[in-house]
């Protein structure tokens, strides 16, 4: 069985904001090396900062993460 992992569109959502992660960093309140570990899926986000992130591209949470894979069966 596969693991679960957090996929993000962050860039791809900066992109379309005109938004360089420095500025994401800023509006965040973390630095541009946290933006961009969390783009590259090196590191998760917290709940607080994935709801930041969101806020900041003005879009809503599941559009900025989405799981990929399954739960283990109960």
């Amino acid at each position: 069985m596969s693991a679960v992992q957090l996929r993000n569109h962050i860039r791809t959502l900066r992109f379309e904001h005109g938004m360089t992660q420095e500025e994401l960093a800023l509006r965040t309140g973390v630095s541009r090396q946290t933006i961009m570990s969390i783009e590259r899926s090196q590191t998760n986000p917290s709940v607080l900062l994935a709801y930041k992130i969101a806020a900041a591209l003005s879009v809503p949470i599941t559009q900025v993460f989405d799981m990929e894979g399954k739960l283990a069966p109960v």
